[in-house]
């Protein structure tokens, strides 16, 4: 794939790699508007972040972009024809995985040249970049008890606890009705585990309420959990029912706020920074500005020393062989064509999901056609440094530099899996414009263009549109994410968190079946 763009913008298109048929809107282009630098007028109304044909492409070639193919013609294409769903057709093509062949090891910056932040140094000398309490539901059955313990510690009662960032449930419709055993439950159990022992939460109860198939006793024994003071296991059964569990649960967060709040901020080295890496509503621009720029950003953090989480298997299909190519072993691109190869021959046969082809309203409105143009950019996020290693959905991250973990393409549920991983930090990219936070790892939000940012600024933390508007280069974009990284970790507060957001983005990824 070739090299991301970056170069001012003069004309009203972008060309993306002299070898492409197509050439990308950089504003709307009205009917029979001529563009001047490919030599030709359009014939339709071509909006912002969507395709223009510059040759004949007769029906069967293939198009192409990044120098990439993202489609195969279904009929005839003239120049100057919008080039879309309409008249692209998704096609499965052969790659080359070439495993570990471009492999190179990281370039780190010397210990005493890391970039640093402002984060809080637990005990046991894992470092957090945010401070708060979590309520976890071990069923359905709890997760109404855990949310009114939580909802329970207001602003103003937590007015004498400044450095406690606030008291959070996470509940889930899981944990019962389904199989006891198996990767079903262990992925619920796994998920579960991961945020009780993230290092954001410096306090956590844990709330069953006792006939559940997902029983406290296992998820704690299972996952290497042992209760103390940070960690305080309720069943409802045994407590005494609803009202009882949740007086007794705030009088136990009460107990633990003191602790809690007897922390301060020291610096550390980035090494010490965990980026959880998304996407969602992509647009045409995506591809072009935020992506790429993220990408851009992660280099730097992973020079650092610092980690970043790569996930939505459905979204790096069809761009997955430029992560096999850059994989530190043969076994590692293995395992990530491993997880494709789950998703393509088990998990989504016979169902009109993306690795199918199909991305969603918002995406086609953007100007994405299918999922292989989809996962040019999404792959895009993860830089251009080696693969270190492939884990499971919420599997513990124990490898530094870029890792993937296997995710939906969905955010929730795959924010929710990096945030069990270990992610400290999550970066999301939009093109049509999320309203996405999270917690206990706050989010920040990259916005495409420059004209959704404008719409949309008290959601967005940083426009990537500026690449397009010629006032800032590829690299300058991706320092401006990495200082943006730094300044959230050391407690920044991000535009989803001033808005409030996080309490509801708690997903386990369900792929178990109903008993």
């Amino acid at each position: 794939m070739n090299e991301p763009f970056d170069k001012k913008v003069t004309g009203s298109v972008i060309r993306l790699h002299p070898a492409d048929n197509v050439v990308i809107a950089v504003q709307n282009i009205a009917a029979e508007e001529p563009v001047p630098s490919e030599r030709i007028t359009s014939l339709h109304h071509i909006p912002a972040g969507h395709k223009i044909a510059t040759v004949p492409i007769a029906k069967g070639d293939p198009v192409r972009k990044y120098s990439t193919v993202i489609g195969f013609a279904g009929v005839d294409i003239e120049p100057g024809s919008l080039v879309h769903t309409h008249n692209i057709v998704f096609r499965d093509i052969d790659r080359d995985y070439a495993f570990a062949r471009e492999y190179e090891p990281t370039d780190f910056f010397p210990e005493a040249e890391r970039a640093t932040f402002r984060g809080i140094v637990r005990k046991d000398g894992r470092v957090a970049t945010r401070n708060f309490i979590g309520i976890c539901s071990t069923v359905n059955c709890s997760a109404t008890v855990v949310r009114k313990i939580a909802e329970w510690f207001t602003a103003e009662r937590l007015a004498d606890y400044p450095e406690v960032d606030g008291v959070v449930a996470f509940s889930h419709p899981l944990g019962c009705g389904c199989a006891t055993t198996g990767e079903a439950m262990d992925q619920v159990r796994r998920t579960i585990a991961g945020y009780i022992h993230h290092v954001n939460l410096a306090g956590v109860l844990l709330v069953g309420l006792g006939c559940e198939r997902n029983q406290i006793d296992d998820l704690m024994t299972i996952n290497g959990l042992k209760a103390g003071p940070w960690l305080r296991t309720f069943v409802m059964q045994e407590v005494g029912g609803t009202r009882k569990t949740v007086e007794a649960g705030v009088a136990a967060v009460k107990e633990m706020l003191p602790e809690a709040n007897k922390i301060k901020r020291e610096t550390v080295d980035a090494s010490h920074l965990t980026v959880g890496l998304q996407c969602g509503g992509s647009d045409g621009f995506s591809s072009i500005t935020a992506n790429p720029a993220l990408g851009k950003a992660v280099d730097i953090l992973v020079r650092h020393g610092g980690t970043a989480i790569l996930s939505e298997t459905t979204e790096v299909y069809g761009a997955e062989h430029t992560l096999t190519r850059r994989a530190v072993s043969t076994e590692v691109g293995q395992k990530l064509i491993d997880r494709i190869r789950w998703w393509k021959d088990i998990y989504a046969v016979g169902h009109d999901v993306q690795i199918n082809g199909v991305v969603n309203p918002g995406n086609q409105a953007g100007g994405l056609a299918n999922i292989l143009e989809k996962s040019l950019g999404s792959s895009m996020k993860g830089g251009t440094g080696p693969l270190m290693e492939v884990y499971k959905y919420a599997e513990k991250v124990a490898e530094s530099g870029l890792v993937f973990m296997d995710s939906p393409g969905y955010d929730p549920p795959s924010v929710t899996g990096q945030i069990a991983s270990g992610a400290n930090l999550i970066a999301f990219t939009t093109g049509r414009g999320s309203m996405f936070g999270s917690k206990p790892a706050p989010t920040i939000k990259l916005a495409s263009n420059s004209e959704m940012f404008k719409r949309l600024e008290e959601d967005m933390d940083i426009n990537c549109g500026e690449m397009l508007d010629g006032t800032k280069s590829l690299d300058e974009m991706g320092q401006a994410i990495f200082s943006l990284m730094l300044k959230t970790a050391s407690g920044k507060k991000s535009k989803s968190e001033l808005l409030g957001l996080g309490d509801n983005e708690f997903v386990v990824w369900d792929i178990g079946i109903m008993a």
